[in-house]
């Protein structure tokens, strides 16, 4: 099929199956929700491992402020070798089971956002009918939960890759941070660098991985084909990914800076008396309301990549099969 998708048409397009199948952004929220809250537990657990063991003031320790506080910690976690272990074990195992747990969610949620991509009309086209937009919805339990169940093994997989790419960049940011001298404004310059760096390298690893999810479910396919595949539509439309990736990034780094600023605010009025009483709802319902935009735009680039990768070249292999409707086929490739 020749590529006729436009990246404005393919956000356009994805916003709209998005708001469709809604379902899946309250799913991911409730997802993301439960894997932080977790993912806290063993941390509040290695602060309390540190007062317990160093005796330091908890009052004292936060009020030092981050810079202070983390340099304390770490030291008092290097002093103690068990203590230390069993943090970090716990930190390993929180990751993994959440991550695992991510892994099986996602691939329900692509699974339905993929079959409605595919099966519904040109809706991004004018004129906008609100059943049209209707009418794209593709959410059941039973299509979410057949998508997750056929896709976890790979997906699973790709996350084990992806941790390896996540300690491979933070590796090489330890050797590059213990070297130089400190206390200089070159040193300084360089710190900054290298923190832009791995900002960098996270981002670019996050959307090979995403693309790399796209291609296993558009075409159905083990992970080893999904890479070679996807840098084939890497190579063939660096243009259009490179858009919808700009326009998602600001999209979000907008809607990050409005959320500042609304907790900002939410924070002057919570410490005036009675007043800030007014401010837990508040602050219950910005948290509420930040979390769905930022799962609603990442799901509208994700679709707007899906549209790009099946209506390129070789993203029509997948088509006309149901997203992860073959169980283990392919799977065992990875």
């Amino acid at each position: 099929m020749a590529f006729t998708a436009s990246p404005k048409l393919a956000l356009k397009r994805g916003a709209l199956i998005t708001a469709a199948n809604w379902h899946v952004v309250l799913v991911q929220f409730i997802a993301d929700s439960v894997f932080t809250a977790l993912l806290a537990v063993p941390v509040v657990g290695g602060a309390v491992l540190v007062v317990l063991t160093s005796g330091l003031d908890p009052q004292t320790l936060f009020q030092q402020g981050v810079r202070r506080a983390v340099p304390a910690v770490a030291a008092a976690l290097l002093a103690h070798p068990l203590a230390l272990g069993a943090f970090l074990i716990a930190v390993v195992v929180v990751l993994l089971g959440g991550s695992i747990f991510m892994a099986f969610v996602k691939g329900g949620s692509m699974a339905v956002l993929a079959a409605a991509e595919r099966e519904s009309g040109s809706i991004e086209h004018p004129p906008l009918r609100l059943a049209a937009v209707q009418a794209a919805s593709r959410f059941s339990l039973e299509r979410a939960a057949t998508g997750a169940q056929d896709l976890f093994g790979r997906f699973t997989r790709l996350g084990c890759g992806l941790f390896v790419a996540y300690a491979a960049v933070l590796g090489l940011a330890a050797v590059a941070f213990t070297q130089g001298g400190s206390g200089t404004a070159w040193d300084a310059a360089r710190l900054a660098g290298i923190s832009a760096g791995i900002v960098t390298a996270v981002t670019i690893v996050n959307l090979l991985y995403l693309l790399t999810q796209i291609v296993v479910v558009v075409d159905d396919c083990d992970v080893w084909t999904a890479l070679v595949r996807m840098s084939g539509f890497l190579a063939r439309q660096p243009r259009e990914i490179g858009l919808v990736f700009a326009v998602g990034f600001t999209l979000v780094a907008l809607a990050t800076a409005a959320s500042l600023l609304a907790t900002a605010a939410l924070g002057l009025i919570a410490v005036l008396p009675f007043v800030g009483l007014a401010a837990l709802p508040l602050q219950v319902g910005a948290w509420l309301v930040r979390g769905f935009v930022f799962q609603f735009l990442g799901l509208t680039a994700l679709v707007a990549y899906l549209q790009l990768y099946r209506l390129s070249a070789g993203g029509g292999a997948g088509e006309g099969r149901p997203a992860g409707g073959t169980g283990d086929a392919g799977g065992g490739g990875a």
